[in-house]
C-alpha cells in the first residue's frame, strides 16, 4: 500500500513537472507576444508625440489618428478602409441610390486609381470613361502614392464644377485628359425594355431598389409584349455593374431560381460562414435567360452571374468579370464614423471562389470598338442591296396570301432591327440571337 501511494505521488509529481515544461513556454510566448504589441503601441505613441512637437508645420491631431487608422486598414486589402463621419454618411446615401459625384466605381491597382465601371447615364459615362481605365492625375495632380480614399476625395467637389482627369487606357499609346462636370448622381437600379421578342433587364447597381425595380419592370414589359407566350426569353445585362448589397444580389438570383444554393460566405472562423438558398418561385416561369457580363461586372453582379451559371439556369455571355470575391462588413464606430472591413470570401453554388479570377462566360463575346463613319455613298450601298424585287418587270409571287406576305415583311423588319442593334451593341444583339436560337429549337406545343 505504501509503495502504491509512493508511485501515485511520483506520478503526480511527474505530471506537474511535465505540465510545467509544456505550459511554461506557452505562457512565456503569450506574454512575450503581448509585450511586443504593447511595445509597438508605445512606439506609435512616441512617433505621434514627435510629429506633434517637431513636424515642420502644425498638424491636426484628429487627421493624424484617422490617417493611422486608415493606413492600418488599407494595408490589409484594397477594399478595407476607415470611413470618417462624412464618408460614412455618403456611403449610406449611396446605398439608398442618390449622391453627388462623377458616377464611377473605382479601386486601386499598382498605386493608381482603376475604374471598375462607369455608372450608366452619369457624367463619367457620358464623358467616355471606360471600365479598366487608370486615372493617373486629377486636375494635373498625380494620385500616385495616395490612398484610395485620398484620391477619391480629390475627385469630389461641388455639383456643377469641372474636373479634369488624366486617363491611361489599354490600346491607347498616350495618356489623355477627360473633362467631367460633377453632378448629382441618381441611380436607377434597373432599366427595362423590349427588343423584338426579348425582355432586356439592365441592372446598373445593387441598392435597396434593385429587386423591387426588377420585379416591377419585368412584369410591365411582359404585359407590354402581350403576355408570357409572346416573350422568348430574358437578357439580364450586368455589364459595368460594380456591385453593391449582398442581400440584393441574393434576391435577384432567387428571382430566377426555384431551389438550391445561391451563394455561401466563409470567414476566418468556420462558424461564421453563411449559406443562402433560393426559395420556390421563378419570375420568368422557366423562360431562357442570357446573362451579359464584362470586366466591369464586379462583386454582387458576379454572385448573380455565378449562381445562374452554376445552376444552368442561364447562359453567361461576354468577357471575364472583374473578380472581386470578398465580402465587406460596414461596422459603425464611435463618433459617427465607420469601418469597412473584409470579413469573408464568397463562393458560388459549385464551391468555386472567383476572387481575382472572375466569372468566365460560357460564350466569350468581345464588344468591338466603335467603327468610324464610312463615307460610302447611298448609290454604293444600294448596289449591294438590290434584289429581284427591285427589278423592273419582275414576276409577282403567286404562292403567298396577303397574310403570309405581311408576316414575311414583319419577320424581315425584325431581322433588320436586329442587324441595326449589332451596330449599336454587338454583345446584346448576340445575347438576343442566342434566345432566338433556343426558341427555334424548343419543342413546339401540340395543335
Amino acid at each position: 500500500m505504501r509503495k502504491f501511494a509512493m508511485a501515485a505521488f511520483g506520478g503526480a509529481l511527474l505530471s506537474v513537472v511535465a505540465t510545467t515544461q509544456f505550459v511554461g513556454p506557452l505562457l512565456a510566448q503569450e506574454t512575450e507576444s503581448k509585450t511586443s504589441v504593447y511595445e509597438q503601441l508605445d512606439l506609435f505613441g512616441d512617433i505621434f508625440e514627435r510629429i506633434r512637437a517637431q513636424y515642420v508645420e502644425q498638424v491636426d491631431e484628429e487627421d493624424l489618428i484617422e490617417a493611422a487608422i486608415n493606413g492600418m486598414l488599407t494595408s490589409l486589402d484594397p477594399h478595407s478602409s476607415y470611413l470618417p463621419p462624412d464618408d460614412a454618411e455618403d456611403m449610406r446615401v449611396q446605398t439608398r441610390g442618390e449622391f453627388g459625384g462623377l458616377g464611377i466605381e473605382v479601386t486601386q491597382e499598382e498605386g493608381f486609381v482603376k475604374v471598375v465601371s462607369p455608372i450608366d447615364d452619369t457624367p463619367a459615362d457620358e464623358a467616355g470613361v471606360a471600365a479598366g481605365d487608370f486615372i493617373t492625375h486629377v486636375d494635373g495632380e498625380s494620385v500616385l502614392g495616395l490612398t484610395l480614399d485620398e484620391a477619391v476625395d480629390m475627385m469630389r467637389g461641388p455639383v456643377g464644377s469641372e474636373i479634369i482627369i488624366t486617363v491611361v487606357r489599354e490600346g491607347v499609346e498616350e495618356p489623355f485628359d477627360v473633362s467631367i462636370i460633377r453632378d448629382t448622381i441618381t441611380l436607377t437600379a434597373v432599366r427595362t425594355r423590349i427588343e423584338g421578342d426579348t425582355v432586356v433587364l439592365r441592372v446598373t447597381t445593387f441598392n435597396d431598389q434593385t429587386y423591387p425595380n426588377l420585379a416591377e419592370g419585368l412584369a410591365e414589359r411582359i404585359e407590354e409584349a402581350g403576355g408570357e407566350d409572346a416573350v422568348n426569353g430574358i437578357v439580364l445585362d450586368l455589364r459595368n455593374n460594380p456591385g453593391g448589397l449582398l442581400s440584393q444580389a441574393i434576391r435577384v438570383s432567387d428571382a430566377f431560381l426555384d431551389k438550391g444554393e445561391i451563394v455561401s460566405t466563409r470567414g476566418r472562423d468556420p462558424i461564421d460562414g453563411d449559406r443562402y438558398n433560393a426559395t420556390p418561385g421563378d419570375l420568368a416561369n422557366g423562360k431562357p435567360i442570357v446573362v451579359l457580363i464584362n470586366g466591369g461586372s464586379a462583386s454582387a453582379s458576379e454572385i448573380v452571374a455565378g449562381a445562374l451559371q452554376d445552376h444552368r439556369r442561364a447562359i453567361v455571355v461576354g468577357t471575364k468579370s472583374f473578380g472581386k470575391g470578398s465580402v465587406q462588413t460596414v461596422m459603425p464606430l464611435r463618433g459617427e464614423g465607420a469601418m469597412r472591413l473584409t470579413t469573408a470570401r464568397y463562393y458560388t453554388p459549385s464551391g468555386r471562389s472567383i476572387q481575382a479570377l472572375g466569372v468566365s462566360p460560357d460564350i466569350v463575346v468581345e464588344q468591338p470598338p466603335a467603327r468610324p463613319d464610312e463615307d460610302a455613298s447611298e448609290e454604293e450601298e444600294d448596289a449591294f442591296g438590290r434584289s429581284e424585287a427591285d427589278l423592273r418587270g419582275r414576276l409577282d409571287n403567286d404562292s403567298l396570301s396577303d397574310e403570309e406576305a405581311r408576316q414575311i415583311e414583319e419577320d424581315r423588319a425584325r431581322a433588320e432591327a436586329a442587324a441595326a442593334l449589332r451596330e449599336e451593341d454587338y454583345q446584346l444583339a448576340y445575347a438576343i440571337d442566342i434566345l432566338k436560337g433556343l426558341t427555334a429549337l424548343a419543342p413546339q406545343p401540340q395543335q
